[in-house]
């Protein structure tokens, strides 16, 4: 999992550093991102949900100390990312959705490499979405999304 947690530090920092814009939080933004990805495996519309929001939100704003990938543990599914200079909502789900090619379908596996981020903004029961973002301490950014229903069920499809 420290690896994982590593590349994806790594990638942000390459990708974040390149590509740096002010605006791309907003609810729409984040649905608008998902929607795209999900629209491409022909998975249904995910819609903005201030209570998932607001989780979100109390949830990143308390990574600001330490600015560490950790997941909350909390009742809904989740994506985590962090970055520097401005990482913002569209990057992070850009970035957890170039998970793709490493998710097979046909045997509803990863396949060398992690997809987990993937498969859970492409999951079809996950129908409602809330994001929150907070500057660290660090200077880095933390960004999480909440999906509800939870997805990445072992056993079943995304999609």
């Amino acid at each position: 999992m420290w690896f994982s947690k590593f590349l994806l530090a790594a990638y942000l920092m390459a990708s974040v550093s390149v590509n740096i814009t002010l605006a791309q939080n907003s609810p729409q933004d984040y649905v608008d991102t998902h929607n795209a990805v999900r629209a491409e495996v022909g998975v249904g519309p995910i819609t903005w949900n201030n209570t998932v929001a607001a989780y979100a939100q109390k949830y990143a704003n308390s990574r600001v100390e330490n600015c560490e990938l950790e997941h909350s543990g909390g009742p809904y599914g989740e994506n985590i990312a962090e970055g520097y200079g401005n990482l913002n909502g569209v990057d992070a789900v850009k970035m957890w959705a170039s998970e793709k090619p490493f998710y097979s379908h046909d045997t509803n596996s990863c396949v060398g490499d992690e997809c987990l981020h993937y498969t859970q903004v492409v999951w079809r029961k996950s129908v409602h979405l809330g994001c929150g973002r907070a500057k660290c301490k660090n200077g880095w950014w933390f960004v999480t999304c909440n999906y509800d229903p939870v997805g990445n069920i072992e056993g079943q499809s995304p999609y």
